[in-house]
């Protein structure tokens, strides 16, 4: 296990890019700041801060983007309190949860049981119940968050009052969808919908995905 010195890369860190790419971003990001318990949550991923993960684990509390549509990971924050290292505690197992949206989807690293790309993205989609490859790396999956192609990839303007009332949100809050988003009755504009904390959430995406093998197929 590497010592916190060993982690800490001060000679090629990855931070000043992060903070250069949020400084010319197209739509709203807000680097929080780092929490008390940054050391422990870089000790736990043992990853260097040279790395944007590490970076943004141990430089930030978390980023929001887009007023909070997206939700990066770092070390907690008031805005977010999950920070990187604990979340993941018993809850992922092959892969790291890395950030989450207001939908309800889940962004995470594969380190080998979502598929044979280990290290690329995956985003597991509330309208399919599955977990889908985004074909791209943590570091390209930043630098594109931060740009207009993340609201494209949700097929809307995220943040627009006059579609989600709800919005923003709490950081530790998600929306869930009744009907559910994967069956043929639902839908984001005709679904009811109510903010419920992220843990639930995923909780009960786990649940479903178990009683409802079907379900991971998406809609038909």
């Amino acid at each position: 296990m590497r010592t916190l010195n060993e982690l800490l890369d001060r000679d090629d860190p990855a931070f000043p890019l992060i903070r250069q790419w949020a400084g010319e971003a197209d739509i709203p990001v807000e680097l929080l700041p780092p929490s008390a318990g940054r050391d422990d949550v870089l000790l736990s991923l043992q990853v260097t801060t040279r790395s944007p993960l590490g970076a943004i684990a141990y430089e930030t509390g978390g980023i929001l983007v887009d007023d909070g549509w997206l939700r990066i990971l770092g070390s907690g924050h008031g805005k977010l309190g999950r920070n990187i290292a604990t979340w993941n505690e018993g809850r992922a197992e092959g892969f790291l949860l890395v950030a989450d949206d207001v939908l309800g989807g889940f962004f995470a690293i594969n380190g080998g049981a979502l598929g044979p790309d280990q290290g690329k993205m995956y985003y597991f989609a509330p309208e399919t119940l599955a977990w889908e490859a985004l074909e791209i790396g943590f570091t390209a999956f930043v630098a594109w968050a931060f740009t207009r192609q993340l609201r494209q990839f949700y097929g809307r303007q995220p943040g627009a009052a006059a579609d989600f009332d709800e919005l923003p949100l709490s950081g530790e809050l998600c929306l869930t969808f009744y009907p559910f988003l994967w069956t043929q009755e639902g839908s984001l504009k005709t679904s009811s919908r109510r903010a419920i904390p992220v843990a639930e959430q995923w909780a009960l995406n786990l649940d479903l995905q178990q009683t409802l093998p079907d379900a991971r197929a998406g809609k038909r």
